[in-house]
């Protein structure tokens, strides 16, 4: 059986295009599973399973239970609300308080870049990481790829644009690299106070017009403006934000070609898009969240039998 090449998940970056591939192979399988009437197996019987979510989250947080719960892991949900965070009790101190519990993997979403792989140097647990900082949110971008190839049948030589707050964003960083590794062409979208100076370093062109952006690509990711990371003003408004940089159906419309429409979400309807552009029949939000249980659920999975301890108890 093919294997994956890391023992932890901490972000695209890191994965080889043949372990994007066994990640999306796997991932069909799943998807397969998750469509029969009975949608649960005993993969991870036995497994235990903590999910560190030290920020908001419900997609991602919802997506991983899930996954874990088709896959007959045990389950330990922990919150920073309500913890011995709160207390002020150190991430390291937490995390082995945990394991002294006997779990098997950890999933965690953090606020400060790098903390996954904090963790992979001071425990001996698998480590996903469901986001960290603005670093990267590998299991999103394996997620919006993973969709993009289904409905176009390959990400190899596609015209891929990201759209909006690239700057904030771990989404945007995940999919440059998944995309990139697979093959694909990239331009980034939005105001140039909201592009990373490093841009340029990904092989990644920069477009500053909408229209022109939309007319090049095939399929296009929105990201939301995140204004809980910012701490200065990057544009004078969000109507302006709008104007500019809004996806909207006048200009969806004005294209010769049907485009893929992405948003990994949250969504702020009136901001980034429109909800006439949200209900258009090649938005395929709703795919890409029926996509990251599958994703998830490969991940789990491919992790699982490669660490040593996790595939010995199967």
């Amino acid at each position: 059986m093919k294997q994956i090449s890391v023992k932890n998940l901490l972000g695209v970056k890191y994965l080889s295009k043949d372990d994007i591939n066994l990640i999306f192979e796997t991932a069909d399988s799943f998807k397969e599973i998750l469509n029969r009437k009975i949608k649960k197996v005993p993969t991870l019987t036995g497994i235990t399973i903590a999910n560190l979510f030290f920020e908001n989250s419900t997609r991602t947080k919802l997506s991983f239970e899930l996954a874990e719960k088709r896959l007959s892991a045990d389950i330990i949900n922990f919150s920073k609300i309500g913890s011995s965070i709160s207390k002020g009790e150190t991430l390291i101190d937490t995390v082995n308080n945990i394991l002294a519990m006997k779990v098997d993997m950890i999933i965690i979403r953090h606020p400060s870049p790098g903390a996954a792989e904090f963790l992979t140097s001071n425990t001996n647990s698998c480590i996903i990481n469901a986001g960290d900082g603005t670093h990267e949110h590998p299991t999103q971008g394996l997620l919006d790829t993973y969709s993009i190839n289904e409905k176009l049948g390959t990400v190899d030589n596609k015209r891929i644009l990201i759209l909006g707050d690239i700057l904030h964003s771990r989404v945007a960083l995940s999919n440059i690299f998944a995309l990139k590794t697979l093959g694909a062409k990239i331009k980034v979208c939005g105001p140039k106070s909201l592009i990373p100076k490093f841009i340029h370093n990904l092989d990644v062109k920069y477009e500053p017009n909408l229209e022109s952006g939309l007319a090049w690509c095939d399929a296009v990711n929105i990201l939301r403006v995140q204004n809980e990371r910012m701490n200065q003003t990057y544009f004078p408004s969000l109507r302006e934000y709008h104007n500019l940089y809004g996806v909207k159906l006048s200009s969806i419309k004005k294209l010769r070609k049907e485009i893929l429409i992405l948003h990994p979400g949250p969504i702020n309807r009136g901001v980034e898009i429109t909800s006439e552009v949200l209900d258009n029949k090649k938005t395929i939000v709703l795919d890409q969240v029926e996509n990251g249980v599958a994703i998830r659920m490969a991940v789990l999975y491919l992790l699982a039998t490669k660490t040593k301890g996790i595939s010995d108890s199967n």
